[in-house]
């Protein structure tokens, strides 16, 4: 079967019902790109989601961090929040990193905005709150867990669309985020298309060796067979 696609739309359709974040996260080993799944600790809010589209990194910011300099920043309620919220696309990921682990970085009006310019869903290096408006509203959320203290005057927004660094992983804005239950990682943009045809190849693969298995081949045959478990 020959993989192609003539827009992010079909690509991402084919992703979340072909592939899986294991088999992505194994071709990119053989590429060399063996650092390219987020903290483990981001995790769907709930088990059935799965998140695939184009990063928007964020850079969020604890209130006194030197980051926050600007007087336009210290007088601006959640600093850029509003405006990195407005600017997603249809397909993008807010993909959010920079403050502490102390307040949540992403609630039920923030999920009812993304739904409406049609994201794909956001990822955030911290906490959620309003879980049940957001599950309510069905964008996928991925994050450390739920925890309802406010970022009003604990943190900011102070740059979006811009490069950001998450657990050692690079983040470009346009590079796709994937996950589902098992992780959440990211494909360079530079290279995504050798990954996912890489990566469907192996599933097919996998498919076909699970079979061998199932009418009573050993794993040593199946493996020396197929190359691949």
């Amino acid at each position: 079967m020959t993989l192609a696609w003539t827009s992010d739309s079909e690509l991402f359709t084919i992703m979340k019902t072909q592939l899986f974040s294991a088999v992505l996260g194994d071709v990119m080993d053989t590429m060399n790109l063996q650092h390219q799944f987020l903290s483990p600790d981001i995790q769907a809010i709930d088990n059935s989601m799965i998140i695939v589209g184009r990063a928007m990194p964020v850079k969020e910011a604890d209130i006194g961090h030197a980051l926050i300099t600007e007087k336009s920043l210290e007088d601006k309620d959640f600093g850029v929040m509003f405006e990195a919220l407005d600017s997603l696309q249809e397909n993008d990921v807010y993909i959010c990193t920079g403050s502490s682990p102390s307040y949540a970085l992403w609630g039920e009006m923030m999920s009812t905005r993304a739904r409406h310019l049609k994201a794909a869903g956001a990822v955030l290096d911290g906490y959620h709150r309003d879980s049940e408006g957001v599950l309510n509203v069905g964008l996928p959320c991925f994050s450390f867990g739920a925890y309802a203290q406010d970022q009003g005057v604990r943190g900011k927004v102070v740059d979006f669309n811009c490069s950001i660094e998450m657990n050692g992983v690079a983040i470009n804005p346009g590079d796709i985020v994937f996950g589902d239950r098992d992780g959440v990682l990211v494909i360079p943009k530079d290279v995504e298309e050798k990954v996912i045809h890489l990566a469907f190849e192996k599933a097919t693969t996998e498919s076909k060796l699970k079979k061998a298995i199932e009418n009573g081949m050993s794993t040593v045959e199946a493996y020396a067979k197929f190359g691949v478990m």
